[in-house]
């Protein structure tokens, strides 16, 4: 069914298209252009003008051949991590890699390249289905910014699929932590370093004093939080009177969510006031929660098809925020799906071969199984 030879070729020929976030506009300019062929009603929205980047979300709309079928929804992201220009794929014993000194990019170009090879097969043996959206987004990488300024008024499926996990294929994520971003400035007095050391008030010292006090790493199974940048100082001979910190906060508990930011925060106001400095902190609602009942439609269509296709199913949980976050927030309901990408976000990432392929089946037969 899969025609694998093109599929490699294509997804070869994705991960060599630098895309990092915020200058996605070569990739999803072809993307628009190879759906239009496949023929779907293709549109790009406003959100990379909302985010400051060169392109928007390429939503792509496929009229269904049986209209009692429900529209679903398939997406991955245009976007990869840094370092990845002039990746260079290789292919030895079944694994593909980049050369070492760039990401691969399966992350999520593997996403892609599954949604277009079955959506080739779809046509090519022009099986009934219902309808189809795909969903390529932007900016997804730091903060599900694309999705989160997606127009949502071009949205009409009612079930959903990411195709952005790290699991083997038949792996469905049913849950994922929603995430506070927390910004810190903390102010201190400059003086002469060398000269008058004394007049000054140390932020950085602060800095270290107050951090010492907030809580870090693993929480609990479902609850984390982090200290992911520390900037301040202008020169050694400068006692510095600025530091600012970014840190992060999930769970898959809205409560301890928000119970975890709540005592960060007053962690740095209270070591502030020990320290004598002033500090201002920020709270940003990143992306919600989102729980979805092993029992739904959603979860079922896609067990049925991973059975079709020859796969275990499986039902996981994940640290990690993805569009699905938003998606769901949106109304629909949509969970992700794992497609084998591993060691992402580093130079050692991979995926075998045959899970690019085992992909592109399992979506084939969740289209075959809407239309039923």
């Amino acid at each position: 069914m899969i025609n694998k030879e093109r599929m490699l070729q294509e997804f070869f020929e994705l991960v060599q298209i630098n895309s990092n976030s915020l200058n996605e506009r070569e990739i999803g300019d072809l993307m628009k252009s190879r759906l239009s062929k496949l023929g779907a009603e293709v549109v790009e929205d406003e959100a990379g003008s909302a985010i400051g980047g060169n392109c928007g979300n390429v939503i792509a709309t496929f009229r269904g051949t049986k209209t009692s079928a429900p529209m679903i929804m398939l997406t991955a992201h245009l976007d990869c991590v840094a370092p990845c220009h002039d990746v260079k794929p290789r292919i030895r014993n079944g694994v593909i890699t980049s050369d070492g000194t760039t990401v691969l990019g399966g992350d999520d170009k593997a996403g892609v390249a599954a949604i277009l090879e079955a959506l080739r097969v779809m046509r090519e043996q022009g099986f009934e289905h219902g309808g189809l959206q795909i969903v390529l987004t932007v900016c997804e990488e730091g903060g599900l910014n694309g999705s989160r300024n997606i127009d949502g008024e071009l949205l009409k499926a009612e079930l959903g699929y990411a195709l952005d996990s790290s699991g083997r294929p038949g792996e469905i994520v049913v849950s994922a932590p929603g995430q506070n971003k927390i910004s810190v400035k903390i102010h201190g007095k400059t003086a002469h370093a060398g000269i008058e050391p004394e007049k000054g008030l140390n932020a950085i010292l602060a800095a270290a004093r107050i951090l010492c006090r907030v809580p870090q790493g693993r929480i609990d199974e479902e609850t984390t939080c982090n200290v992911g940048i520390i900037a301040g100082g202008r020169a050694t001979n400068i006692i510095p009177d600025l530091v600012e910190i970014e840190c992060e906060t999930r769970s898959r508990s809205k409560d301890k969510l928000d119970k975890l930011t709540e005592e960060i925060r007053q962690a740095f106001f209270k070591g502030a006031a020990e320290c004598g400095v002033s500090i201002e902190v920020e709270v940003f609602r990143a992306y919600d929660a989102f729980v979805i009942s092993p029992e739904s439609g959603n979860v079922r269509l896609a067990k049925e098809a991973a059975d079709r296709a020859e796969l275990v199913a499986t039902l996981g949980e994940t640290g990690g925020g993805s569009d699905a976050n938003n998606f769901n927030k949106l109304g629909i309901e949509c969970t992700i799906l794992g497609i084998g990408m591993q060691k992402v976000h580093t130079c050692e990432e991979f995926i075998l071969e045959e899970d690019l392929y085992k992909t592109a089946e399992w979506l084939l037969e969740i289209i075959k199984g809407a239309a039923r």
